[in-house]
């Protein structure tokens, strides 16, 4: 987390169903959804299979050809006549290994491709899903899906995927070939793949449910992991860091029980596919001995016969892990496909408002009622109310603070403004426009958004202060910074705009995370060109101390005079930055007024701001225990 790391040139750079406890068995449908993706590079894909099974078939070719030495120059004691069919069988192994390297270097690019392009498409997914969806998922389960699920996948897509195809064409065409050498022989082989098959069926249903457990449960680990690890100050501070470590052991153990389970059960299915055919082998050679013993065989024929089994062996020992493959690729694609397949709840509309060239930027919130969904069940059915009836009106240019007491929706209510939730009744509109029925980048063009939680990015100062606008200046970025009053420590990081602040900027002191988050919403702000912009600020200023807390002001007077704004405000000093105050309680509106207006009239709005009913003392007294934190 150092912030003595010098950044790096870098390219700046979707509530989702419950998981089923076990996939439906015997279906590959997840499996065949992959198909159009694949499409683009099915010419490789084909062609690398072909030379694959070509390459494999000259494995079967070979043991002919011996046959053929042993029972022609090497009976006959034609020893110069070896040297042709010698240098075939060289050839045919070159052929193999050239069919080999071929396959590897040809499906490469596509399985890699093939990964990139669907780790971009559930990236999308995830950035177009509504954050009430995101709200009832776990990291770790996004994570693992992302990431350990498409990896799983592009091993299926290079390896297993075609060497089931492979293996469809050469057991068949070797077993054959064997009968033709030896139908006795051949005949047992053919056997033995009766109780293979049927071990095979079993080892999928029960491996399938073992699989797709052992994802979850990873996932659930993943977020165990992640969360400890961006808390480790909180969990040391309060000395939690044993239990949490108690927890991620025991969903470590659980993972466990889970993964030798598949080991056993992988073990039982390689130990059959192992014994099975060396007992055919046996056969061969116990009754390929008696016959060459009686003449009934030629030498060369026992030889390529052995031969041929013991290669054939490896495609039935190989069908077990290829079967675990198909398993593990059938419940990564189901995993994928659940996010994928997440209804998107906030989108754009069909037919969407065009904005004209200047927005007055008149904001108003009509009857509005907001509940958010349950999403715990997988049902969308909403929770008690947040907000009922709330109607406010904010004026182009005019600045109005939000006061509440905590829980009251404040947030909540900022959040419908740039759409992040949808309201569940009521309007709100910007110039008389639902903002139901505007693109949503036009939309978030327009609303910039500054929370009290400061998100900041794993990348330089620079990086993190221009998210909104990347095509913005260094003079840009300063102008900003200086309106936050975060020049001065920026200056004195190692390596300027350039250094990376780390992991959410943990880092930097919590003034300094909220002064950077601030100067981000202002410069996105000064960057809405021609466009009068409107400007949501979740109490900015809160992290700040009395004094950075009034520098802070002064700069943002200036910024907010042209813009159309509404504030959480918790302190009389914010408040007083407004032209209006209006009161939430109770999810409605219950007073309005100048902060002035509603000392002397409003025995709540006293309250929030001090506790006192003197109007003059409320306001010292809210500034006098105002929270402090240090901005070194």
């Amino acid at each position: 987390m150092s912030v003595a790391t010098r950044s790096q040139s870098t390219e700046p750079d979707t509530d989702l169903p419950e998981r089923p406890a076990v996939p439906a068995s015997g279906r590959l449908h997840s499996l065949r959804r992959f198909w159009p993706y694949l499409r683009p590079h099915r010419t490789v894909l084909v062609w690398a299979t072909v030379l694959a099974v070509l390459s494999t078939l000259t494995a079967i070719v070979i043991p002919l050809m011996i046959a053929r030495i042993i029972d022609g120059p090497i009976a006959h004691r034609d020893f110069p006549a070896i040297a042709g069919p010698v240098a075939l069988v060289g050839v045919l192994g070159v052929l193999e290994a050239v069919g080999i390297w071929g396959r590897r270097w040809l499906i490469a690019v596509p399985a890699t491709e093939f990964e990139i392009t669907m780790r971009a498409k559930i990236y999308r997914k995830l950035q177009s899903l509504a954050i009430g969806r995101h709200d009832a998922w776990e990291s770790g389960q996004l994570l693992s899906r992302a990431v350990d699920d498409l990896a799983t996948m592009r091993r299926f897509v290079a390896f297993a995927g075609p060497f089931m195809c492979i293996h469809i064409v050469v057991i068949p065409v070797g077993l054959l070939t064997l009968i033709a050498l030896s139908w006795q022989v051949g005949l047992i082989f053919t056997l033995i793949s009766i109780p293979v098959t049927a071990i095979c069926f079993r080892f999928v249903r029960r491996y399938e449910v073992a699989s797709r457990r052992s994802q979850d449960q990873s996932g659930d680990l993943a977020t165990t992991a992640q969360e400890s690890a961006q808390g480790v100050r909180v969990l040391k501070a309060f000395g939690r860091g044993a239990y949490f470590g108690t927890r991620f052991t025991a969903q470590s153990r659980e993972l466990r029980k889970t993964e030798l389970l598949k080991v056993r059960l992988d073990a039982t299915l390689w130990s059959a596919m192992r014994s099975l055919p060396q007992l055919a082998i046996a056969f061969a050679l116990g009754y390929g001995g008696y016959a060459v013993a009686h003449g009934t065989m030629t030498l060369g024929t026992l030889v390529a016969g052995i031969t041929l089994a013991t290669f054939l062996q490896w495609p039935f020992i190989w069908t077990g892990f290829l079967l675990a493959e198909l398993n593990d690729a059938r419940t990564a694609a189901d995993r994928y496909w659940e996010i994928i397949d997440t209804p998107v709840d906030i989108a754009d509309p069909v037919d969407p408002v065009r904005l004209p060239a200047r927005v007055a930027g008149e904001l108003r919130l009509e009857k509005v009622g907001f509940a958010f969904p349950r999403t715990g069940d997988g049902a969308r059915e909403p929770q008690d109310r947040v907000l009922r009836d709330v109607t406010l009106r904010v004026r182009p240019g005019e600045t109005v603070a939000l006061v509440g007491a905590t829980g009251s929706g404040k947030t909540a209510l900022l959040n419908l403004i740039p759409r992040l939730y949808d309201v569940s009744s009521g309007a709100v509109t910007i110039d008389g426009i639902d903002v139901a029925s505007m693109r949503l980048a036009d939309l978030r063009s327009l609303v910039t958004v500054a929370f009290e939680d400061p998100v900041l990015f794993s990348a330089s100062v620079r990086e993190n202060v221009a998210l909104g606008d990347p095509e913005a200046t260094d003079a840009d970025v300063l102008r900003a910074l200086d309106v936050a009053q975060a020049t001065d420590f920026v200056n004195d990081l190692p390596w300027g705009l350039d250094t990376r602040i780390g992991e959410q900027g943990l880092s930097l002191s919590g003034g300094q995370r909220q002064r950077l988050a601030l100067a981000r919403a202002v410069l996105t702000s000064e960057s809405a060109g021609q466009r009068t912009r409107i400007m949501v600020l979740d109490d900015p200023l809160s992290a700040l101390d009395v004094e950075t807390e009034e520098r802070v002001q002064e700069r943002l007077r200036t910024v907010l005079a042209g813009a159309t704004t509404l504030l959480v405000a918790h302190r009389p000093s914010t408040a007083s930055l407004a032209d209006r105050v209006a009161v939430l309680a109770d999810g409605r509106i219950t007073a309005e007024g100048t902060h002035e207006q509603l000392l002397r009239t409003s025995a709540h709005y006293r309250e929030l701001m001090g506790g006192t009913s003197d109007p003059v003392d409320a306001a010292v007294g809210a500034q006098s225990s105002t929270r402090s934190e240090a901005d070194a």
